[in-house]
């Protein structure tokens, strides 16, 4: 008997745009002798299942179920292509916990955690894992530029430390660009992390469960041709993602390694994309994603192909493992 699969997509943040086609390419790469999917759009103002003719009917959120031509439709499984809020935060995953449904991507904690860049961090520093000098703001803190500049030099990003896909982002070359770069971050989030400019070779890495086992996917190298890996370079062409990455076989390893490592000590599941740079042959750690793009042009489905897995068969394990747990 067929499994009926809601693929969740959209979401409440800037990223909404770049789920959307997440979602899509999921849903029609989905096996329909093997499944029903059904597309559900996620929004602050309405949750919605959306047909082939976008035609849209409300989801109850009492039990996530859909009623169509007078039949109730409840979900074997959620896969989950909601890159940010409410998604990728944990919000989604607890909600799911809840009414006892699976759902693909990892737990509650695990979300939240990853998805807060300055925990993330915090985190991880004692199984140690490398990072970049950083400098925390909350809105409404007093700036000290000085402070800042002295704890992590120029030029340094500014981020956002709650949001994805390069929003809130900016390289501060000069002291007296820091207050435009952190109302840019502030716009996205009311936490922000001001990190050291690493100046090396920067790299992606996905680790998938994958029929039981943790497993590295081949490693990307990301060469931007904007100041750095921004929205443009990510999603408008403006990078090379060369998978195979052009490193040695140590920076290959090391990095496996420690990606590995990061998804077996948070104790993650579904997918995971972590950014790397390398400074003095190390590794230092950007941050995790635990929803990357699904799409063909995005980077874990390149590595995924790489390894020899289709996207049928990407997004076939991913709801088997879910259902397994």
């Amino acid at each position: 008997m067929k499994k009926n699969i809601a693929i969740i997509m959209g979401g409440y943040s800037s990223e909404y745009k770049i789920s959307l086609k997440s979602g899509n390419v999921v849903y029609d790469s989905l096996d329909k002798g093997k499944y029903n999917a059904y597309r559900v759009h996620i929004f602050k103002n309405k949750w919605v299942y959306v047909d082939d003719s976008d035609k849209e009917l409300s989801i109850d959120k009492n039990d996530f179920s859909v009623t169509i031509n007078s039949e109730k439709i409840t979900f074997d499984c959620v896969f989950n292509a909601i890159h940010g809020s409410p998604g990728e935060d944990g919000f989604m995953q607890a909600y799911f916990k809840l009414l006892v449904i699976p759902q693909t991507s990892c737990g509650m904690y695990q979300a939240a955690l990853t998805f807060n860049k300055r925990d993330l961090l915090a985190t991880l520093k004692p199984h140690g894992i490398k990072t970049a000098e950083s400098y925390y703001l909350n809105l409404g803190d007093t700036i000290d530029k000085n402070t800042i500049v002295a704890k992590v030099g120029l030029p340094c990003f500014v981020k956002a430390n709650k949001a994805g896909s390069s929003f809130g982002i900016s390289k501060v070359y000069k002291k007296e660009d820091l207050q435009t770069a952190i109302d840019n971050s502030f716009k996205e989030d009311n936490e922000i992390i001001i990190e050291q400019f690493l100046d090396g070779v920067e790299v992606s890495v996905g680790v998938i469960s994958f029929k039981g086992e943790t497993k590295v996917l081949p490693i990307t190298e990301i060469v931007s041709e904007n100041d750095f890996f921004d929205y443009q370079a990510k999603y408008e062409g403006k990078s090379q993602e060369i998978t195979p990455a052009r490193i040695s076989e140590d920076y290959e390893q090391k990095t496996r390694t420690v990606a590995k490592r990061i998804y077996e000590t948070l104790g993650m599941k579904g997918f995971s994309r972590s950014e790397f740079i390398f400074k003095n042959d190390e590794p230092y750690l950007l941050e995790v994603n635990t929803v990357p793009g699904l799409t063909n042009e995005s980077i874990l489905p390149q590595q995924a192909a790489e390894a020899g897995i289709s996207m049928m068969d990407l997004f076939d394990n991913a709801i088997q493992e879910a259902l397994k747990n």
